[in-house]
């Protein structure tokens, strides 16, 4: 890490990474590379992660959807509106269950389409810029900015140069376990760490103010 990270800032990113330190992906069960089928179940988990829904509900339908062979835009298309509704209520996504059962057989529609299935022809087209990506990804139903968003904080971690990425809520766990709060000097927090991990770490702490303090207390502590 930089000289210019303070020794509290370090014992506080140690700590961050030690208590929660995994990505939403990883929690469900995506092995991420940069190959078409771990990108699409990305972009659906990020999908899902974007509604006012708690986190680990999300990740439940992610998983309820995969396990029922929903893993690729072909499967997820060819999947009936009922199929779908069945798996999301299966994860306990209820609320938002028909709305979104439509927009994933839209999405995995326009992605064959304009894409044939690979994001990873998205991010050629998208060449480095971040802002064309997210324009792109917000082409699917369902993807607005906040799952935008979220699929850039966790693709960084095979699509380098889309880090580092932290976004707003990301900023709100850093305010709330007293780092930085600019996104350049939490780069320098990050730097030598797994960036998409911290990223995904600093939110969660900005939704759990229990684990946030757990966080602080560790840093004292360790």
């Amino acid at each position: 890490m930089s000289s210019r990270v303070s020794a509290a800032a370090r014992r506080t990113t140690d700590a961050l990474l030690a208590e929660c330190g995994r990505t939403y992906a990883a929690e469900a069960g995506i092995r991420l590379r940069d190959t078409p089928q771990p990108l699409y179940q990305l972009l659906a988990l990020s999908h899902l992660l974007s509604a006012r829904i708690r986190a680990s509900v999300a990740v439940a339908a992610a998983q309820a959807l995969f396990a029922h062979g929903m893993r690729t835009p072909r499967r997820m298309a060819e999947a009936t509106w009922q199929q779908r509704v069945d798996a999301l209520g299966e994860g306990g996504y209820r609320r938002y269950d028909e709305r979104t059962s439509t927009q994933l057989g839209e999405g995995a529609e326009l992605i064959l389409d304009v894409w044939g299935g690979d994001l990873r022809r998205l991010r050629r087209e998208a060449d480095g810029d971040g802002e064309k990506l997210r324009e792109g990804l917000q082409r699917v139903p369902g993807i607005g900015p906040a799952g935008a968003d979220i699929f850039v904080r966790e693709v960084q971690a095979v699509w380098p140069e889309t880090g580092p990425w932290i976004g707003a809520k990301g900023i709100q766990g850093a305010e709330r376990i007293g780092l930085p709060t600019s996104p350049d000097r939490l780069a320098e927090v990050a730097r030598g760490r797994d960036g998409a991990a911290f990223a995904a770490a600093l939110v969660r702490v900005a939704l759990d103010q229990d684990l946030a303090a757990t966080v602080r207390e560790r840093a004292r502590t360790d």
